[in-house]
C-alpha cells in the first residue's frame, strides 16, 4: 500500500481516540510508520533527502521504542504494509500532519495520566514525534529548495 493511504489510515484511527491503551497503540503504529517512510527514503528517496530520512528512521524508532509494543499482528501493522512511497512531498506533507497529530494525543495522554511512569513515556514519546515532524519540515525544504534551482 502505499505512503499517503497508510498515513490517513493512521490519522483517521488516531482521531477515533478510544481507552489510553488504543490511542497508544495508534502512535506507536504511527511512529512505525515514520520510522518505514524515513527508511524508504534514505535508501531509494531524492539524494538531498537521505541523510534527514536516515535521522527520521531513527528518531521515529525511538518514538516506538519508548512505548510499550501493542500486540499487534504483522497484517495489522500498518509500517508492514508499506509498498511505495509515491510521490515524497506529498507524503512527507502527509506525515507531518500525522506527527502533529501524535503530538496533540500525547499531551492529551501525559495530562491524563494516573502515574508517574505513563507520564514520562508520554513526555519522551512527544519528545520524538516533535524532532521527527522537524526531521519532515527539513526534507520538504530542501526538495522546495531543489525545486527552486531547476531551471525554468
Amino acid at each position: 500500500m502505499d505512503a499517503v493511504r497508510l498515513i490517513v489510515t493512521s490519522r483517521r484511527a488516531l482521531a477515533g481516540g478510544g481507552a489510553a491503551p488504543d490511542v497508544m497503540a495508534e502512535v506507536w503504529q504511527a511512529q512505525a510508520l515514520a520510522q518505514a517512510i524515513g527508511s524508504r527514503l534514505a535508501v531509494s528517496g531524492p539524494p538531498e533527502l537521505r541523510g534527514e530520512a536516515l535521522g527520521l528512521t531513527e528518531l521515529a524508532g525511538r518514538g516506538c521504542g519508548v512505548l510499550d509494543r501493542p500486540d499487534i499482528d504483522t497484517e495489522h501493522l500498518r509500517a508492514a504494509q508499506l509498498t511505495e512511497l509515491g510521490d515524497a512531498r506529498q507524503a512527507l506533507l502527509y506525515l507531518g500532519g500525522l506527527l502533529g497529530e501524535v503530538g496533540i494525543a500525547l499531551v492529551g495522554l501525559a495530562s491524563a495520566a494516573d502515574d508517574e511512569g505513563r507520564y514520562w513515556q508520554c513526555m519522551e514519546a512527544i519528545d520524538a514525534a516533535d524532532e521527527s515532524r522537524d526531521r519532515v519540515l527539513e526534507m520538504l525544504r530542501r526538495l522546495a529548495d531543489r525545486d527552486e534551482a531547476l531551471p525554468a
